[in-house]
């Protein structure tokens, strides 16, 4: 069913215009989202919080810019013009964290489409500039960029991978997936990745991380999200040998690239971006709102219930509790994948084209990792964590940001998409400026709609430097059909 004329079902988040008309809309809902109706200024308030990582490394507020990939890299991994201008846009913004900026892939096999950014010896050069590039931006706006902390997200793709062509997969997979599987189109004896194979890649993990660090990094992701090859491991229940089944094994990727990192680039922090529950797939029902892929119990959704829709994070906190052992400092939250259950990753009112209507009202899904997250930050203190799902709130955004901090529930606010189309928003709100309604990301998911028909990724709808490409007519036209 085409989606190209989707009406929305739920209220637009710029119809509740008052905290009272937002606070009866939550109640009527039954959603539960705390926020704050009044903005502390100055030092009271809560986004000026600064932190001094164990490394004596300093973050300098509350705010992060999340992982977002442009598609807009050379073929053979270099940034570009409009990479360099995203990653300027996030070093103004005014966050003090910038979490990757965006996926860089540590093989070439292993890239999610054939214009990702890929770190290696013959980019070195362009990814020491494009550091220094943030570094000195920032200092311009700010005055100071001592306490900027810049890393850089590490990754492979694996069954999402497409290094060579926008349109064909070429999955690397850990285990045969019976809705996965099927839902991409492969056969269920599609060759595993082997344990050897693995090993290379950890072995390229470290090395990428070597040369993060002498481009000037601060810190690299080992990315465990959104169903790409690290979050696979955490649900490869089926799978043979050293690297499934058990969860010493599943964690075993990540506890043998730790330990390479850690004798082979002292001094690097480490972080994690990590899915802390996930569902079953979801696919457009009858008349275009997502419905589970399938009926009866789901075996593969770590941090989820056997039911396929519902948390259980008694594996998610196991994991912690890894990474606490591996003496990692740095959590970044998020749930899910785009690929198969965006509505509980990536809340968003109007889907993208390969998506479906979300069968609930998206700031139930923003509701719904804040209180896993506060979960996780209850449980384990000394992690650093970041939220994420924040976009949707829109006009609202910093004043349950507000709360979340007020509260303890997230030490950082993530920001995504809001920040393509809105880049400044972290300096607006930490200098008490009123949020510019014109900018306000309204997920249209165009930013995610482009790259899914081998598009570049940007915010056509608001951005003018996007709104006046040529492909943005086509985009249209593709969503219109």
């Amino acid at each position: 069913m085409s989606l190209g004329k989707y009406k929305p079902q739920f209220p637009r988040v710029a119809q509740l215009k008052t905290a009272e008309i937002f606070r009866e809309h939550l109640d009527k809902e039954g959603i539960d989202l705390a926020f704050d109706e009044k903005l502390s200024l100055g030092k009271e308030s809560p986004f000026t919080k600064t932190h001094q990582l164990r490394s004596g490394n300093q973050i300098g507020n509350a705010f992060c810019i999340l992982p977002m990939e442009g598609w807009d890299g050379t073929t053979d991994g270099k940034p570009t013009e409009l990479t360099q201008r995203r990653w300027k846009n996030f070093a103004i913004s005014g966050a003090k964290l910038l979490w990757g900026c965006e996926a860089v892939a540590v093989q070439p096999a292993g890239r999610a489409n054939p214009n990702q950014l890929m770190i290696n010896e013959q980019n070195l050069g362009d990814f020491e500039k494009l550091y220094q590039m943030v570094e000195s931006e920032h200092k311009a706006a700010f005055g100071d960029s001592s306490d900027l902390f810049t890393g850089l997200q590490l990754t492979h793709s694996g069954r999402f991978c497409k290094p060579n062509s926008k349109t064909q997969m070429e999955p690397k997979i850990l285990y045969s997936h019976p809705i996965l599987n099927k839902k991409f189109g492969l056969a269920e004896d599609y060759p595993l990745m082997t344990d050897g194979e693995i090993s290379e890649l950890i072995d390229a993990y470290v090395i990428a991380a070597v040369r993060a660090q002498k481009t000037g990094f601060k810190f690299v992701d080992i990315k465990h999200c959104h169903g790409y090859l690290g979050h696979e491991f955490l649900s490869a229940y089926d799978r043979e040998g050293i690297y499934g089944k058990s969860l010493e094994n599943r964690t075993r990727f990540i506890r043998e690239i730790v330990a390479g990192i850690r004798a082979e680039a002292p001094g690097l922090d480490i972080g994690v971006r990590m899915s802390i529950f996930d569902w079953m797939p979801f696919k457009q029902g009858p008349e275009g709102t997502g419905i589970p892929a399938t009926e009866g119990a789901y075996n593969y959704a770590f941090g989820g219930n056997d039911s396929g829709h519902g948390e259980d994070l008694s594996e998610s906190f196991q994991f912690l509790r890894e990474l606490e052992n591996l003496d990692i400092e740095l959590l970044c939250t998020t749930a899910g994948s785009p690929y198969y259950n965006p509505h509980i990753q990536r809340p968003a009112l109007f889907p993208p084209s390969d998506g479906y209507m979300p069968p609930e009202d998206p700031l139930q899904g923003v509701a719904r990792q804040i209180a896993a997250v506060a979960e996780v930050k209850k449980a384990f203190p000394n992690f650093y964590v970041v939220g994420s799902a924040y976009s949707y709130l829109q006009e609202w955004l910093p004043n349950v940001a507000q709360n979340v901090l007020n509260e303890g529930k997230a030490d950082s606010i993530g920001l995504g998409r809001m920040v393509l189309s809105y880049p400044e928003l972290p300096a607006d709100v930490l200098e008490g400026t009123p949020m510019k309604r014109a900018k306000i990301c309204r997920t249209f998911s165009d930013c995610t709609t482009a790259p899914r028909n081998g598009m570049i990724s940007g915010c056509f709808p608001l951005d003018p430097f996007y709104k006046k490409m040529e492909i943005h007519e086509t985009l249209k036209t593709l969503k219109a059909t």
